[in-house]
């Protein structure tokens, strides 16, 4: 049989979903490993992104800080963080995941409390409120459209790649993969594949739950206002591409 064959007959396989180790327990490991490195991503990402968004300073850190995190491969803190006290399995990769996440929470935090219209702040402080009330009440709620969006994205990256924490011992759906690489192609082919399939789809279905998550928290106006603007940045690059 060739692999395409051969990962149709795994994934048909019950034991192979059922047995210690199989699909369902390397599902429950691989989603406990993304979640709580999106979770550890949040705690350190949102409070600086807020901050910084709401003192209109530390732009330039953003960047700095959103540029060093994607610079650095998660392969590389996978293979350096077991070699420290944290040791093997799972807590190096949840870090590393985290440091994965970091970017697009920290980013999308920082933007949605700048797209505050400033006028809307002015009326705020005008009305007495204080710069923490004013963050909580005022522009917190205007920037979890962002928010969402940048927890979309982490995720979406974070559960693709937490796969390679089969390199460290740390479980996850990675574990079937390199399992399959064990046995060698010709035997394994189609446990590698059918392992790849189960983290794509996996990945497809959570970009598909947080974007109906971020459809519902952005109010109409604000979706209105993106699908305007969306058909406008369209049609300014077809009018480039076709003037060129």
């Amino acid at each position: 049989m060739n692999p395409i064959e051969q990962a149709v007959v795994w994934l048909n396989d019950p034991l192979n979903w059922t047995n210690p180790g199989g699909v369902l327990d390397r599902l429950v490991e691989h989603l406990g490993i993304s979640g709580a490195a999106v979770a550890l991503g949040c705690l350190v990402a949102w409070p600086l992104g807020l901050w910084l968004g709401h003192s209109g300073r530390g732009g330039g850190l953003v960047v700095l800080v959103s540029n060093v995190t994607l610079a650095i491969p998660t392969i590389a803190l996978l293979t350096i963080l077991p070699l420290t006290a944290l040791g093997f399995g799972k807590p190096p990769v949840i870090i590393a995941l985290a440091v994965f996440a970091v970017p697009p929470l920290l980013a999308n935090a920082y933007t949605g409390i700048r797209q505050v219209d400033p006028q809307v702040r002015d009326a705020a402080r005008g009305m007495g409120l204080s710069g923490g009330q004013l963050l909580r009440r005022v522009e917190l709620p205007l920037a979890v459209p962002y928010l969402a969006a940048g927890f979309r994205t982490a995720a979406v990256q974070v559960v693709a790649t937490a796969a390679l924490a089969s390199f460290v011992n740390g479980g996850g759906l990675g574990q079937i993969i390199s399992a399959g690489f064990g046995l060698g192609i010709s035997v394994g082919g189609g446990q590698i594949l059918a392992g790849g399939l189960l983290v794509a789809v996996l990945a497809l279905l959570v970009e598909l739950v947080f974007a109906l998550v971020e459809r519902v928290v952005t109010p109409r106006p604000l979706r209105r206002n993106r699908r305007r603007l969306g058909r406008r940045a369209d049609q300014r690059a077809a009018a480039a591409i076709t003037g060129s």
